[in-house]
């Protein structure tokens, strides 16, 4: 299956989605800020970066510029709760697969994640 790098600064949520992306197989690393997620991408490689937009330290817009600049073949999937954010992540289109609207339930992160997975997949065909 596939190493994901969760990029959360809501502890009890990045515990939640790690949780249930390894209950579908996937190797799971973590981060609770997008400077220390961008360090552990290093420690890669990772088949996808799943990071909330807002965060303290570096937000997951910068880390989605720096991330793709360094690791040009990373799949990135963005999570937020905030309207605004969304909208900020419009001029990321080329770098992300999507934005996932918080709050979710398990089914949907699993869903979205599968998702970005398998449009990685093809795009690599």
């Amino acid at each position: 299956m596939a190493k994901i790098l969760i990029t959360e600064d809501e502890d009890s949520l990045r515990m939640f989605v790690a949780r249930a992306l390894r209950l579908d197989g996937h190797e799971t690393h973590e981060a609770g800020d997008g400077a220390e997620g961008l360090e552990k991408l290093s420690e890669g490689p990772f088949d996808l970066l799943l990071s909330d937009i807002r965060m303290p330290v570096m937000d997951g817009i910068e880390l989605v510029h720096q991330a793709s600049a360094k690791f040009p073949d990373l799949k990135i999937l963005l999570m937020t709760g905030y309207a605004e954010q969304r909208e900020r992540a419009d001029d990321l289109a080329t770098k992300i697969i999507d934005v996932v609207q918080k709050p979710f339930a398990l089914p949907d992160i699993r869903r979205a994640v599968a998702s970005a997975l398998a449009a990685a997949n093809s795009n690599a065909a």
